[in-house]
């Protein structure tokens, strides 16, 4: 009997530590030298929509914690402080997670931190199986209910256009996350959902090893022209267009 009490003290202890940020921060902070900050997270739980916002009330507070009541990003982005904050300073990490345990970590996109292309869920699903099977190394992969995004290693501005320039097309539905941007990392609560790892850094590695954008990017647009009915790209009612660019 103490033997089952036992192990339902720790089934709950365990239930009730669930993910930690700061821990999350400071790995990325201190063993990676990813700048970080904490993102504005999601509206309170059972927090009410402004009236007249479309909402429903089994959307209610999934929302944003911003001032913002339309907000596109909804908990997953910078607020107070804002993105120019990012540091890998490990006090200043503590003093911010201290005070709010729960907020999202946010990666300061670009510079000696990486960069990201991001799709929709369900493309991106489609576009690593396709990947997977060309052999294309990929690195960690972040995953919203919405939205997938590959970390691929910096590039500027610069090199992006040059690299877009040369493309007759790319995936209409691509987004890229470069210097100035930002990205909200797992286990991070958003107001869309969690935050999660599809593909996470391997354990133990000194910083997760990333591939060049223009490789990702090429391997993208191969797989965008490759997507035949047959290579389950698309659902058995598309038209001859690739569903990994809508």
């Amino acid at each position: 009997m103490r033997e089952i009490l036992g192990r339902r003290r720790r089934l709950r202890y365990r239930r009730k530590k669930g993910p930690n940020q700061l821990e999350t921060a400071l790995t990325c902070a201190a063993e990676w030298d990813w700048p970080v900050l904490p993102g504005v997270g999601p509206k309170a739980a059972g927090g009410n929509s402004p009236e007249g916002s479309g909402r429903s009330g089994r959307d209610r507070g999934r929302g944003c914690a911003c001032p913002d009541p339309e907000c596109v990003v909804p908990g997953a982005h910078p607020f107070d402080p804002g993105i120019l904050a990012a540091t890998t300073d490990e006090r200043m990490i503590r003093w911010w997670w201290s005070n709010r345990p729960t907020a999202p970590v946010v990666l300061a996109t670009g510079g000696r931190a990486p960069c990201a292309l991001s799709l929709p869920a369900v493309a991106a699903a489609r576009a690593l199986a396709v990947l997977d099977r060309m052999d294309m190394r990929l690195g960690p992969v972040v995953a919203t209910p919405t939205r997938w995004s590959l970390l691929v290693a910096p590039y500027s501005l610069e090199r992006l256009g040059e690299l877009l320039f040369v493309k007759d097309c790319v995936p209409s539905s691509l987004r890229f996350h470069g210097e100035g941007g930002y990205l909200v990392l797992p286990s991070s609560e958003t107001g869309s959902g969690q935050v999660r790892w599809e593909r996470a850094p391997l354990p133990g590695s000194a910083a997760p090893w990333l591939p060049d954008v223009e490789a990702v990017v090429d391997a993208l647009v191969e797989a965008t022209a490759s997507s035949a009915p047959e290579s389950g790209l698309y659902p058995p009612d598309a038209g001859g267009g690739s569903r990994l660019a809508y």
